[in-house]
């Protein structure tokens, strides 16, 4: 699932008897309808667009009461949730790995659209209490955080390839100047001086004073020290690499490519925190230790109103904060950290747990757990799986968060 997908919740299961499997496509559905018995009614193939999708639930409600199930909900997709939401027909969501598991109980190994379509539509039907129940109802801000949230990733990623390609590239010119860059790609600085000088043949053409100068245009504090770190790796390597020229014109435009990713990235990262302070939940979100505008903008989008998560165990469950038993006879028994769930709340939640280790209550639920012999990061994670009980009270109290002192800082408050 991508960031601009709808928001999945686990609300009541529906009243339906007739059930519509849609095997999604980019330009077309397979369609497989099955009524309450798991008895087909018919199937069909749709084109993805509103006429036919409108036609194919018309054709389905006559049997009856209709729910669609699908195996993914993005873009492909969100025509058919549009379609579905304007008639008021509840959808399911069955991951493509839990479709593609439930498919190996059925009889045949052929791999179809009809028969995907078919399986999609039985575990709806049978597992009806289990699958995913997707919130259609409209919310414009949360949309508009979710594709720029997406959109964000996708820059992230981006500039993650970049700047792996421009350090294998300007390794295989000077592992010495590698050094010094690799790490700090991230800085402005870094980006400039490869922009301008890619090579250690143009670095010792334009001489200390140029690099110096713009190094400390870019870096007022640590300017200097960069400048002193490519004079020290030119002196190290004097053999001119074959291709350096060549090498030298990649080297270039990649760290260009990669300001330009950086800087659509900081522009984007206003953006994201004008969408979210403008929502409802924005402030009373932001109001916890350790959120701010970018984890508060990717919490927000996945979890929304929270009405789909009945408490904190749910949507713990759900970013895969709980953790997994593992037992069998005698010889195992233990308890490990889930490797499923939405692995970006997931994230999000345990950065913003680190950020509030500052918080007085915060460290101090951190240090209980460090005393019960916990190690950082798994003390760590249970701060985030506690956010997740603050979050669903706060926004369903719609109050901000109100810091609790440990008893032994109380003094110390009323003193003051």
């Amino acid at each position: 699932m991508t960031s601009n997908d709808l928001e999945v919740n686990h609300v009541d299961f529906p009243n339906a008897d007739v059930w519509v499997g849609l095997d999604i496509g980019k330009a077309e559905h397979f369609a497989d309808v099955l009524d309450d018995d798991g008895e087909r009614l018919f199937a069909t193939s749709v084109i993805n667009d509103e006429a036919s999708l409108r036609g194919l639930l018309k054709r389905a409600t006559r049997h009856g009461t209709a729910a669609v199930a699908i195996d993914q909900p993005g873009s492909i997709a969100q025509l058919v949730l549009a379609v579905c939401t304007t008639q008021g027909i509840p959808v399911a969501y069955v991951p493509g790995l839990v479709m593609r598991r439930a498919a190996d109980l059925y009889p045949g190994e052929s791999k179809t659209d009809r028969r995907d379509a078919y399986v999609i539509a039985d575990t709806a039907r049978t597992r009806r209490r289990q699958v995913t129940w997707l919130d259609t109802s409209s919310d414009e801000l949360l949309d508009e955080l979710r594709v720029l949230n997406g959109y964000d990733t996708d820059l992230a990623v981006d500039a993650t390839r970049t700047a792996s390609r421009l350090r294998d590239i300007l390794c295989s010119v000077s592992p010495a100047l590698e050094r010094v860059f690799g790490d700090q790609l991230a800085h402005p600085a870094a980006r400039a001086i490869l922009a301008s000088h890619p090579t250690p043949t143009a670095l010792r053409a334009a001489g200390p004073s140029a690099i110096l100068s713009l190094a400390l245009a870019h870096a007022p504090r640590v300017g200097a020290r960069l400048a002193t770190d490519i004079g020290a790796a030119l002196d190290a390597q004097t053999v001119i690499l074959p291709a350096e020229t060549a090498k030298g014109r990649v080297i270039a435009d990649l760290a260009r490519e990669l300001e330009r990713l950086h800087q659509r990235r900081d522009d984007l990262a206003t953006e994201i925190e004008a969408v979210f302070n403008a929502h409802p939940f924005g402030p009373l979100l932001s109001s916890i230790p350790g959120i701010g505008a970018r984890t508060g903008a990717t919490i927000l989008a996945e979890v929304g109103d929270g009405s789909g998560f009945a408490n904190g165990s749910k949507l713990a469950a759900y970013a895969g904060l709980a953790p997994v038993t593992r037992q069998s006879g005698t010889s195992l028994n233990s308890e490990t950290k889930s490797r499923r769930g939405n692995h970006r709340l997931k994230n999000a939640l345990f950065l913003s747990a680190f950020c509030s280790l500052r918080s007085p209550d915060s460290r101090a639920y951190y240090d209980r757990k460090r005393a019960e012999g916990k190690r950082h990061n798994a003390a760590v994670m249970c701060l985030a799986r506690r956010r997740c009980d603050v979050i669903l009270a706060i926004i369903s109290t719609r109050t901000a968060y109100q810091t609790r002192l440990p008893a032994t800082l109380e003094p110390a408050r009323k003193a003051a």
